[in-house]
């Protein structure tokens, strides 16, 4: 059944079409064609003489209706598809779950930022990111523990500038990067892993946050309950940590500013309290007892595995 309007709209064309082929001449003896370029063929029709101009019209109606719904329901089709594919081009969306339902490719997807769109890698799967899973995990930050880009003290953890965003495209690489995800995108999980030689390891943070920039910038303390084990597993086997305070989350510091701190780890302390301890497991760090050490494990003075000097590749996702 024809849609009403289609429909109306249709039989007005026709009716101007057969008027100005009746008004051209006598229908009794003319004989005239009347083309219409529709669907890339011309449709002539015939008046001819003796045939009664009904039989002529009911014709060029069928014909034209037949072409017209045709190339309607094309041009449609094409519509509906251009559509679709902006959708999951991801045009509109903000963050890599959205992506998940038809796209599994850990790669770059165009996501929307405040300013604009951004290519950002998203990692789908789940294999790669170990306790992690997958789901679609939407990069935040890598932070190579060997430079001081993102030491404890530097301004990227309190402001909304970018750093190499072409490091932003890319997967498990050791590319350093904070991309607008920092402060755009909203989460309910935080996965964080550190890369330390050939090996990866990651541990989950089930936190529900508007963005990591909410929980960081302002410098106050925001505690997780992990666990000392968790967060040494990131290390694994030759991880060390103090026995003692075990003062673990966002913006982890001590009393005594220049030891240990942490803008997302934990410390350790062999004296109980939190003063000034000597051990520490995180991302963006500093203080002694090697302060440039930004990434990855810091242990002196009677950590459970000895002294350690650690300094990891660390990989940030939300989802």
């Amino acid at each position: 059944m024809r849609p009403i309007v289609v429909r109306l709209v249709l039989l007005t064309i026709l009716s101007a079409i057969v008027s100005m082929a009746v008004d051209g001449g006598n229908t009794s003896t003319v004989s005239k064609k009347i083309p219409a370029k529709l669907d890339d063929k011309t449709i002539i029709c015939n008046v001819v003489q003796d045939s009664p101009s009904q039989e002529a019209i009911k014709s060029l109606e069928a014909n034209l209706v037949a072409t017209l719904e045709k190339k309607f329901e094309q041009l449609m089709e094409t519509i509906t598809n251009k559509t679709s594919r902006g959708k999951s081009a991801g045009h509109s969306f903000a963050f890599c779950k959205q992506f998940y339902k038809n796209h599994k490719g850990n790669k770059a997807y165009l996501l929307q930022m405040d300013y604009g769109k951004l290519p950002v890698y998203c990692h789908m799967t789940s294999s790669g990111l170990g306790a992690c899973g997958g789901g679609g995990w939407t990069l935040v930050m890598k932070i190579d523990g060997t430079k001081p880009t993102f030491h404890y003290d530097s301004k990227l953890w309190s402001n909304k500038a970018d750093f190499n965003l072409p490091g932003g495209k890319t997967g498990l690489d050791h590319h350093e990067t904070k991309l607008p995800t920092y402060w755009n995108t909203r989460f309910s999980k935080i996965c964080l892993g550190m890369r330390i030689g050939h090996q990866i390891r990651f541990i989950v943070i089930n936190k529900h946050a508007n963005s990591l920039y909410s929980l960081i910038a302002d410098g106050q303390y925001r505690a997780t309950s992990l666990g000392r084990n968790t967060w040494k597993s990131l290390v694994g086997s030759q991880a060390s940590l103090q026995s003692n305070c075990n003062k673990e989350g966002f913006n982890a510091v001590g009393s005594d500013y220049p030891h240990s701190r942490a803008r997302i780890g934990i410390l350790g302390n062999n004296e109980n309290h939190c003063g000034n301890c000597d051990s520490r497991v995180g991302f963006g760090t500093g203080g002694h007892h090697d302060n440039s050490n930004t990434c990855g494990n810091e242990a002196k003075f009677h950590g459970d595995n000895g002294d350690k000097h650690i300094k990891a590749m660390g990989y940030i996702f939300v989802q």
